[in-house]
């Protein structure tokens, strides 16, 4: 850990946040700043609690950035996701909640999230989110979630 010695996280036991709002982002220094790639993080298992109800609701997220000097470390991306367990939200809010903090923190050069909500009351809610236009030349692949088909 000498080498990033600013992480509080990583590599050590960590007691998962109280809230969202509480959680610590941390980044780490992109190996070529200059460079046009993308980074995906994909959340299959994601839960939150329903704004009004309490009740849980399940989504598939994936995210996807082209970072500029800052990427984000991977335990703290997932403390954070974790945080939202006892968090109370509408499925929209709740994406852009996750959207709009990475942005603050990493200030990508583009960033996009996919929340695929699985159904409460019958209607599944896509929700997405993203902060431009993707720059000229990012390869940008499908998020490789099909639409919400039931049991068919």
């Amino acid at each position: 850990m000498a080498k990033y010695p600013h992480l509080r996280q990583l590599g050590r036991a960590t007691a998962p946040p109280v809230s969202p709002e509480k959680a610590l982002i941390e980044t780490v220094p992109s190996a070529d700043p200059r460079a046009l790639y993308l980074v995906r993080f994909v959340a299959p298992e994601f839960t939150t609690l329903c704004a009004v109800t309490g009740q849980p609701d399940f989504a598939h997220l994936v995210i996807d950035y082209a970072p500029r000097a800052k990427l984000v470390e991977s335990k703290s991306l997932k403390l954070y996701l974790g945080a939202f367990r006892d968090a109370q939200g509408f499925h929209e809010e709740t994406t852009l909640k996750i959207g709009k903090r990475l942005v603050k923190e990493l200030n990508p050069r583009w960033l996009r999230i996919a929340g695929y909500w699985y159904p409460r009351g019958g209607i599944p809610i896509d929700v997405f989110w993203q902060t431009g236009v993707p720059p000229k030349g990012l390869w940008l692949p499908d998020t490789g979630v099909a639409p919400y088909r039931g049991r068919g």
